[in-house]
């Protein structure tokens, strides 16, 4: 019903996950990372157990192939459960169930992964990977919505477009952003839209937000809202 792509950026070594389906709200439940953890996608007929479960396990340091394995091993519905999965060492591990519905399959390439099921073609996920090489120089939330718009151009779903989700994950447990489009006639273009919107103000006053490294954060509010200006007086022009 789905198809997605989990990545880290090799610049900030933050971990993404995009993802695009015939469905209804598919950020609730099917996208989930943790800075400095991993990043995972659990979809097809869901388990919905696969995300919290797979980040405890990241997080304990099971590689990203042992983490497949120990999730699929206890579920006997894992033949109709699409799932993958990249760990803090940047190792990668993909599972598509032998009763997921066609076109269903995945791509591991550098430092990302791509996996779909009810697709309209292999082309989807195919074009989604080749969007993400082709567009190394974008910032790393719009590399991974370019690569979905691509794997749409190709055909996406085959049943059609409903939900949409993008999450960020860079050092602390809280996300730097998680977009949802739950319910739209053209979810990756609010979607889009949306992640231009962050840029307005969200991502610069993310800036001071408390962290492991700084609890307190910077709370002046003058402090926040003098850089704030300065950040986005160009773009204002």
């Amino acid at each position: 019903m789905t198809w997605s792509i989990v990545a880290r950026d090799p610049d900030s070594g933050a971990f993404g996950v995009a993802i695009a389906t015939r469905f209804f709200a598919v950020g609730a439940l099917c996208p989930h990372a943790e800075g400095g953890v991993g990043a995972l996608a659990t979809q097809a007929l869901i388990n919905p157990t696969y995300g919290p479960r797979g980040l405890r396990l990241l997080r304990e340091g099971v590689p990203a192939q042992a983490v497949v394995d120990i999730l699929t091993a206890s579920d006997a519905g894992r033949e109709a459960r699409q799932l993958h999965v990249q760990d803090a060492a940047g190792r990668i591990a993909a599972r598509t169930g032998s009763a997921c519905i066609p076109w269903c399959g995945h791509i591991i390439g550098a430092g990302f992964s791509v996996a779909g099921n009810m697709l309209a073609g292999a082309q989807v996920i195919d074009d989604t990977a080749g969007a993400y090489q082709a567009h190394a120089a974008l910032p790393f939330p719009q590399r991974l919505i370019r690569a979905l718009q691509a794997g749409e151009a190709a055909g996406g779903d085959k049943r059609g477009k409903q939900s949409a989700a993008l999450v960020i994950y860079t050092h602390e447990e809280y996300p730097a952003l998680d977009l949802r489009v739950d319910d739209h006639a053209d979810p990756l273009t609010e979607l889009a839209r949306l992640e231009v919107v962050s840029r307005e103000r969200f991502v610069h006053f993310a800036r001071f937000f408390a962290t492991r490294a700084h609890p307190a954060g910077v709370f002046d509010r003058a402090v926040i809202d003098d850089a704030i200006a300065r950040a986005t007086a160009g773009s204002a022009k």
